[in-house]
């Protein structure tokens, strides 16, 4: 049976922490580890943790070079089939999301990346609406020119596909990484499921003006300067008519 690593990066993060400890420890599916890679907390975060703790729960905590510093940290640790990230307050959006997701391909046969549909969500864990770009129905590497039509949380990855996280890139370097991921894989599935409840502060909300421009820098990189600036320019006209 696949085995699902979820992996949580934190730093101070006890006000959000705790809801996703316990979407993850209340899993219908057996087979899942999850790994917390903290960055040196000192706000209560890693008193939390070890109140939490059970046999599938992991976790260290360190200083290190950032956030995708530290998930490449914890892919290192992972022992399971597949790789999820979740941050701090986000959680899958129910008890059986893993296990309708494993249910949705046929084991002996399992995709290199399995995705599906985010839902957006306040502090409180209270539904807002679902994310504003919709999953494909084919997800390929090049339908990332429209965006990235599909959230990080719910873009699931093979371990032994995995490649680590650019750390040239401080704020969309998952961008980039889910491209590489795509361009590798042979076979993407779409789980047609809505699989995670996204709490919509995480650092690239925060840092939105950089986030874009490295944005703009990876989509150059991988699909061309002219294809690339064509595409914001229709970005505009778009966002201008509506």
């Amino acid at each position: 049976m696949n085995k699902l690593s979820v992996i949580t990066v934190t730093f101070n993060a006890v006000a959000t922490l705790e809801r996703t400890l316990r979407s993850v420890r209340e899993q219908s599916w057996p087979h899942i580890e999850h790994l917390i890679i903290d960055g040196g907390s000192d706000d209560g975060t890693l008193e939390l943790i070890k109140r939490q703790q059970q046999e599938r729960l992991h976790w260290v905590s360190e200083p290190d070079k950032g956030l995708y510093d530290a998930m490449n940290k914890g892919v290192a640790m992972a022992t399971g089939d597949y790789l999820c990230f979740l941050n701090a307050g986000d959680t899958f959006f129910s008890a059986d999301s893993v296990e309708q997701l494993m249910g949705t391909f046929d084991e002996a046969s399992a995709p290199d990346i399995l995705y599906g549909e985010t839902a957006i969500v306040d502090s409180a864990g209270t539904f807002l609406h679902m994310r504003r770009l919709k999953a494909p129905e084919s997800l390929v590497w090049k339908s990332f020119r429209q965006g990235m039509v599909v959230c990080h949380q719910a873009f699931i990855v093979k371990r032994e596909l995995f490649e680590p996280y650019d750390l040239d890139y401080r704020f969309s370097s998952d961008f980039d990484w889910s491209i590489r991921m795509m361009k590798k894989a042979k076979t993407i599935h779409n789980s047609r499921l809505t699989l995670i409840n996204y709490l919509n502060e995480g650092m690239t909300t925060r840092n939105r003006k950089a986030s874009l421009k490295e944005r703009y820098r990876i989509m150059a990189h991988h699909y061309g300067q002219f294809s690339t600036f064509a595409h914001h320019l229709w970005f505009i006209v778009r966002a201008l008519v509506k």
